[in-house]
C-alpha cells in the first residue's frame, strides 16, 4: 500500500467569536450545577454525584478557558496590529532583525535565500 501524500495544502483554520463561545458554555455549565443543587440527594440515592460534579468541573474548567482565550485574542490583535505598523512604515522592518528580499517582513527570522531551517514565507510579497 502506498504511503498517504496529501494533494494540496490544508486550508487556513476559521476564526469565530471563540471568547463568546466560551463564555457561553462556562455559564451553561454553571447554570447545570446550580440547577441539580436542589436534586442533590436524588442523585447521591442513585449514585450519580458524578453529573453533579462533571458541572462543576466545566465550570471550573471554563474559567481557565476564558482567561486561555482571552490571552490569545489579545496576542492576535498585537500581533495584527504590529503588522499593520511595520507595513505603514514601509515594510522595511523583518522579523527577529533578519534582513528579507523586497523589504517584506520574513518568519522565523529566516532571511529569503537561507536554507538554515527556517523558511521565509511570501505573505509580504
Amino acid at each position: 500500500m502506498a504511503k498517504w501524500t496529501p494533494k494540496h495544502e490544508a486550508p487556513e483554520p476559521l476564526e469565530g467569536p471563540v471568547v463568546a463561545t466560551v463564555v457561553g458554555g462556562t455559564i451553561l455549565w454553571f447554570v447545570l450545577f446550580v440547577a441539580q443543587i436542589p436534586f442533590y440527594s436524588w442523585f447521591e440515592d442513585r449514585d450519580l454525584m458524578w453529573w453533579v460534579w462533571t458541572c462543576l468541573a466545566g465550570a471550573g474548567l471554563g474559567l481557565i478557558g476564558i482567561w486561555y482565550v482571552r490571552g490569545r485574542e489579545a496576542a492576535i490583535k498585537r500581533t495584527r496590529a504590529a503588522e499593520a505598523t511595520s507595513a505603514a512604515d514601509g515594510g522595511a522592518a523583518a522579523d527577529n532583525g533578519a534582513a528579507a528580499d523586497n523589504g517584506a517582513a520574513a518568519d522565523n527570522g529566516a532571511a529569503a535565500g537561507d536554507n538554515g531551517g527556517g523558511a521565509a514565507t511570501g505573505e509580504g510579497k
